[in-house]
């Protein structure tokens, strides 16, 4: 007995204060291994990485997470050797990395990175990029284009895996979307429910190059730059990705191979013709040495699917106005190929050109450059020169179809079918498939650049 306590109580009194000291140590670990875990907690990706603004040398990765964190992005030649790494300053949400000095037409791997090199995604086969070929080379090229696309419905889906098993096992090179993209109004939910929870395995390969809709113009404002669409998308605005620069991601160009894109803002920008946007598309196409030039832009200028591009009232005149002030100026620098969206159609001319009033005026005479359909016979067009000839696609039925009044005297083809548009490039020779919902090819034609003979001049 010590100190007037009994020896088995001086036990039990031990004991006790040893396991309360026990418990105590016990709970302090698990508390500082719960802060521990929490403050290391990998942040989760709520967008999976899509590729932006691609040239020869550079390339933009984009990516969400659920917080806050460092942007990093290892790349290299293999899998097993992701030597490189870019990375842009500060803790965010919104990730953009910008990968420079990169080589031409070559595959790359890359894998997205937190602080502790923690692997959140990639560093293996599915995750990669091609970067474009050098300005001129003729490679032969393939791109996807979708009009009308973010619907998130069964339509989609279906258009959507008729195009992969289409071209399987081969990827597209560049994808295009005609405009709105993200039904019913551009939101942010509409864009991850409509583009990036639908083509997620195929935009972590292949660059996107959009363009904006009246839907998602609900949300964005092309004067100020501002909202969901300029929010989602890094675009060329310097000419970084080759053309002129525009100053603004409404509109801009850029190069792929031997092709020259241009990339028109119909719904929200100045359409004037002597606005800001048509002269500097006056001043990109004098520019362009390119065997191809495609413009894109939402608003058709000949259309009588669900909308009808006759009526000044139908879109608040859009595809009026584009059709008068800006498509003299697309022919008269040579444009090969204009792709609309807006009808929930499928429709195309021929080779036409100088066709700027209502359906009612269209001449087969004075308006058609080469008539026919373009598929035994390819539509014949001589380099690049004013007027020579322009065919024109209205394919907005990547999300859904509808009916319409069909047809407008200027298109040769028209149909009420959801689908998709594939332009395959060989040097000289543009080849242009509408394919269905179901993978069947609706519709196709060809476009060659020949060397045709100069007109002998008339005797005197």
């Amino acid at each position: 007995m010590a100190d007037g306590v009994p020896e088995n109580k001086l036990f039990v009194l031990k004991t006790s204060c040893s396991i309360n000291m026990n418990l105590r140590i016990l709970l302090a670990s698990l508390l500082a291994c719960l802060v521990l875990n929490t403050a290391t907690a990998a942040p989760a990706i709520t967008r999976l990485p899509y590729l932006q603004s691609a040239s020869p040398t550079q390339i933009v990765i984009r990516w969400r997470t659920d917080e806050a964190s460092l942007s990093l992005v290892r790349y290299g030649l293999t899998t097993t050797a992701l030597n490189k790494s870019a990375t842009s300053s500060g803790k965010l949400t919104e990730h953009i990395v910008l990968l420079e000095k990169l080589l031409p037409d070559t595959k790359y791997f890359y894998s997205i990175v937190i602080a502790t090199n923690q692997v959140l995604l990639g560093g293996d086969s599915k995750h990669f990029f091609v970067t474009p070929p050098l300005l001129g080379n003729a490679k032969s090229t393939r791109v996807w284009i979708l009009g009308d696309a973010g619907t998130y419905n069964t339509q989609q889906l279906m258009v959507r895996d008729a195009f992969l098993a289409y071209t399987a096992p081969r990827l597209p090179d560049l994808i295009l979307l005609l405009g709105d993209n993200a039904y019913p109004n551009g939101t942010d939910a509409n864009y991850q429910a409509g583009i990036f929870n639908i083509y997620p395995d195929t935009l972590r390969n292949v660059p996107l190059w959009p363009s904006l809709g009246n839907h998602d113009a609900r949300h964005a404002n092309s004067g100020t730059q501002s909202g969901v669409y300029f929010d989602a998308f890094t675009l060329p605005t310097l000419g970084q990705c080759g053309g002129v620069m525009s100053g603004t991601e409404a509109y801009y160009s850029f190069d792929y191979a031997n092709m020259h894109f241009i990339c028109l803002d119909s719904d929200d920008s100045d359409r004037s013709p002597h606005g800001l946007m048509a002269e500097w598309l006056r001043r990109d196409l004098a520019t362009t040495k390119q065997t191809w030039v495609v413009s894109y832009f939402h608003h058709p200028p000949y259309t009588k699917g669900t909308h009808d591009s006759d009526n000044p009232k139908d879109s608040e005149g859009r595809m009026v106005e584009m059709r008068e002030n800006i498509l003299p100026i697309l022919e008269a620098g040579g444009a090969d190929l204009v792709l609309t969206g807006h009808s929930h159609v499928y429709e195309r001319t021929s080779l036409v050109d100088s066709h700027y009033g209502n359906s009612a005026s269209f001449s087969a005479t004075r308006n058609v450059v080469q008539g026919g359909d373009g598929r035994v016979d390819p539509y014949l067009k001589r380099g690049r020169q004013a007027h020579s000839g322009t065919v024109y696609v209205v394919s907005g039925s990547a999300g859904r179809a509808g009916t319409g009044k069909f047809p407008h005297p200027a298109n040769v083809v028209s149909i009420a079918e959801m689908g998709s548009f594939i332009i395959d490039t060989q040097a000289q020779r543009l080849m242009g498939t509408f394919l269905n919902g179901k993978g069947q090819v609706r519709d196709s034609f060809t476009i060659q650049k020949v060397s045709l003979p100069t007109p002998a001049e008339p005797s005197k």
